[in-house]
This record gives C-alpha cells, structure tokens and sequence, in this order.
C-alpha cells in the first residue's frame, strides 16, 4: 500500500515537471497554493491533502482513463498574485479547472479572473459570506463563517454554557478574521442576546498583546469571541491566561485546526469552536485523517489531524472529477473552452458524497455541510456536538 502511494505520487510529480509535454495525454487542473506569506502555516498542509487525492486517483485510473497532471502556481498570500496564477493557469497552462485560490481574500480577487475566462474555479478554504453570489464559474465546497459561528453560539445556548455577556478579537489584516470580528461576530451575538463591547484588534505580527487582555479583563466577560488564525489566536489565549481570565474563549472556522491542541497548550483547555469535518464521519474519513497526518510527517510538517481545508481539498477533487465523468472530458487542447463549459454546466444540482459528508448538494454556489462543536477538553481534540447540513432550497 505504501509503494502504491509512493509510485502514485512519483507520477503525479513527473507530470508537474514535464508540463505541456503531457497536455494530451493528462487532465490538466490548475492548484493555486499559498506555501509563503503569512497563510503558510495553514496553506502548506493543503497541498498535501491534494497530493493524497491526486494519488489515490490516479492508481485507480484517472479521469475517463486519463491520469490527472497538476499545474500549480504559489500565490505567496497575495490576493493579486492568485489573479496573475489564475490568468496563467487558464490561459497560458490551459487547465480545465482550478483548484484554489486557498483564502477568501485571494478569492475575492481572483474569481473575476475565473469568470472572465470562464473556468471553474473552486477554492479549499475561502468561508467568508456570499464569496459566490452572482458567480457563474466560482464554487467552493465549504460552509460559511456565519453559519458555522451560528451553530456554536447555539450549542453553547442549549448547553446551559453560561455566556450572557462577551468581548470580541480579531486580526485585522486577515480578510476572514477581520470580517468575522467587525461584522459576523457583533451580528450574531446580539442575535442571541449576548452583550458584548467594542471589537478589539490586533495586528498578525503583534508579540504584546498585554494591553488588549487588560482591556477585556476590565468588563471580565462570560466569553471572549476570538477571529484569528491559529498562531495569533495562541498569543491572545496565553495572554488571557496569564491575566488571570477564567472565561470561555471561542471561535468559529478560522483557527479550527488539530494542531491548536498543542499549539494553545494548558491555557487552551475549555476553548471551543466549529469545525467542518470530523475524522470519524465514516470510514474513508478515518482513512483520509491517517494518512495526511503520515504524508505531512514524511514532508515535514507536523500534523495532529486533518483541519477540515485540508479535507476540503481533498473532496474538492474528488467532486471535480465526479463533474469531469459527467462531463466526458478528454483534456484535448482543441476541446477546452467547450470541456471547460461542460465541466461548469456538470456542477448545476449535483450531488456529491465524500469525507465532509453525505449527499451534498449546492444552495446557490455553496455547499451545504455538516458542522461540528468541538471543545479542547483533556488536552485532546473533542466532539462536544454536531449540526446537520441545511437542506439545499
């Protein structure tokens, strides 16, 4: 089984380095990956979980009998960067998909370069709200920052958590963590009878973050809602902690990776927050989970489990060549804009079934997916409670 994997991969990584060389013998499908900037840290893992994928299917024969070549391009971060990868990728690398851009904010950007040249473009991670509206060739196969944020405060309400009162803190230069503290979080709160005070921000590259714990520890609120990536999240925790906060600290999907165990440490004890995959939904999703964390080890990156981007990617390709049979493509050259249209036409009420879930279906351009509560309790990642997918309308 190993040589297996390893002899898969070996093909898909001769595929990258030969390029045009292969375009008729290959399904193309562009990657716009983030393994520089300041997305690095939850970007890079991404790329293995698409290895894994690209691995297992092309030993089990590819897309109608064609193996799978990846064609990636590294938007180090940078929103205009995906724009320049996306133009490439379509225009110049001829891909009949592209998988990416990683973030919402480079999303934003580069789902305008997509709808121009009419490709079908599905990023791994974006979950900023109506990302997809009006779009035509934008999808994305991830549940949304307000729905799953939704989902938490509701648990917490019908736990009996004690949360009458909050404070809000985000990261001001990310697009996510910023939208979610100044817009999503305030929102939501009220909606559920929770009073909070002024959001309060914090810069990514910040080392003090001393005098926004003072600042929270005067009102001393039930929770402190928390919009960061994992690495920020951490400084403001410690920080609480060290203050002496006793409260619950939350969060939605932004920092929601296994690794926060490790990473928050003692002071992360209690902290909860909602993720969009849970390693054991079923079997496959089990499987998937071992071997990302034994490949991201093999490639240096120290893994507890798969962050639901991670499996995001990995279902993202797998439905793109669920839509690819549908559509009959055949990755000829001549053929593109015409496979590229039909792959965008196969997405139109699919319904797909993978390691996120069972028989998902698409409100709009959005996926509908499970959400799941998870709590640091022990020292260990634990499933405190679980929301079923919204039916599609």
């Amino acid at each position: 089984m190993k040589f297996g994997f390893r002899f898969a991969t070996s093909v898909a990584l001769a595929a990258l380095l030969t390029g045009p060389a292969l375009a008729e013998d290959t399904i193309k499908i562009g990657n716009l990956v983030a393994t520089a900037g300041f997305l690095k840290g939850v970007a890079e893992p991404a790329v293995v979980a698409a290895d894994v994928a690209l691995a297992e299917i092309n030993a089990a024969g590819g897309i109608n009998g064609k193996k799978v070549e990846f064609v990636r391009f590294d938007t180090s971060s940078d929103p205009k960067q995906a724009s320049v990868g996306a133009r490439k990728l379509a225009q110049d690398d001829g891909v009949l998909a592209i998988l990416g851009p990683f973030s919402s904010g480079e999303s934003a950007v580069a789902f305008n370069d997509a709808e121009r040249l009419k490709v079908l473009m599905m990023p791994n991670s974006a979950s900023t709200p109506g990302l997809t509206d009006g779009k035509t060739y934008g999808w994305r196969l991830s549940e949304d920052e307000e729905k799953q944020f939704r989902r938490l405060l509701k648990s917490i309400k019908a736990r009996g958590i004690k949360a009458d009162t909050a404070e809000i803190v985000y990261i001001s230069e990310e697009v996510v963590s910023n939208s979610a503290g100044t817009k999503l979080y305030p929102k939501l709160l009220a909606e559920m009878g929770i009073k909070h005070g002024d959001p309060i921000a914090v810069q990514y590259k910040s080392f003090d973050m001393s005098a926004q714990a003072a600042r929270i520890l005067q009102s001393n609120p039930d929770i402190v809602a928390l919009a960061a990536t994992p690495d920020s999240a951490s400084k403001v925790i410690k920080e609480l902690r060290r203050q002496g906060y006793k409260g619950r600290i939350i969060g939605s999907q932004i920092f929601a990776d296994p690794n926060v165990v490790e990473l928050f440490g003692p002071e992360g004890e209690g902290t909860m927050l909602v993720a969009g995959f849970w390693k054991g939904f079923n079997a496959r999703s089990q499987a998937f989970n071992d071997t990302f964390v034994a490949e991201a080890e093999k490639r240096g990156i120290h893994k507890l489990g798969a962050h639901h981007s991670d499996a995001q990617t990995y279902d993202t390709l797998y439905l793109m060549k669920q839509v690819m049979e549908k559509a009959g493509v055949t990755g000829d050259p001549s053929k593109l804009a015409e496979e590229r249209e039909k792959i965008n036409a196969a997405m139109q009420n699919v319904s797909f079934s993978g390691i996120l879930g069972d028989n998902i279906c698409f409100a709009g351009h959005d996926a509908e997916l499970p959400g799941y509560i998870i709590e640091i309790k022990d020292g260990k990642w634990t499933k405190f409670d679980e929301a079923p997918a919204d039916p599609c309308k």
